[in-house]
């Protein structure tokens, strides 16, 4: 399949002559092979009948699903760190950095590089077919089934750590001055030190949001 451009993190389910069997199945002259795409609402936290859960422990035990996101995805990762969505994204990564990474901290993979997806050690991955962000992030939500609500403006979209509210006085000497003056309520990244704010822009960005939650919601655009 994978000689046809197919990774094999697009296939769920694979039976032969109707027997349900794994990737390591050997071929039979004249077998007939069925190939199954993901189910309709995908739950990475209980095992499938090709992989393993994402986490080990499986079921209640696991945390909410983590992405990573590689170079040719980037704008994708800022918009699923909006949402609130962990998602580790380094564009200086190599393909087999990025395995690693996504493996060791049991993270999906999300990528336009069919063939990074084609590596025998990724368990776990999504291929990216939309050429826009938007697009691409209503797929990624439709196909793991995540619904709203969401955890919007809570994590740092430079480096995806939580935001932790920060008195103004704290930061108050990297304000600029209409900020200090209009604006009262912060948030700061511990680990870069970005404060974030509802600017003039947090109007739009949450339209935004509330449109996506729509969209995924009802399968469809807002009218």
């Amino acid at each position: 399949m994978e000689a046809l451009g197919i990774p094999h993190t697009e296939v769920y389910a694979l039976f032969a002559d109707g027997r349900p069997v794994g990737f390591v199945h050997l071929l039979q002259p004249g077998e007939r092979v069925e190939a199954l795409p993901a189910p309709e609402l995908l739950d990475v936290t209980h095992p499938q009948p090709l992989r393993p859960a994402l986490c080990p422990a499986g079921g209640p035990h696991c945390p909410p699903i983590r992405f990573l996101a590689d170079a040719n995805v980037g704008r994708l990762a800022t918009l699923l760190r909006l949402l609130g969505f962990d998602t580790a994204y380094d564009r200086l990564l190599d393909d087999a950095a990025v395995v690693e990474q996504a493996l060791g901290e049991h993270r999906v993979i999300l990528s336009r590089d069919h063939g990074l997806l084609k590596r025998k050690a990724v368990v776990w991955g999504r291929l990216i077919r939309d050429n826009d962000p938007g697009a691409q992030l209503r797929g990624v939500l439709r196909h793991f089934g995540l619904s709203p609500p969401y955890r919007p403006f809570s994590r740092c979209l430079r480096c995806n750590r939580l935001l932790t509210p920060v008195d103004k006085a704290e930061v108050l000497h990297l304000l600029q001055p209409k900020t200090r003056l209009y604006y009262q309520d912060f948030q700061r990244c511990a680990a870069c030190g970005r404060v974030y704010w509802a600017g003039s822009h947090h109007g739009k960005m949450e339209a935004m949001v509330k449109a996506l939650a729509y969209a995924v919601g009802h399968g469809k655009e807002r009218p």
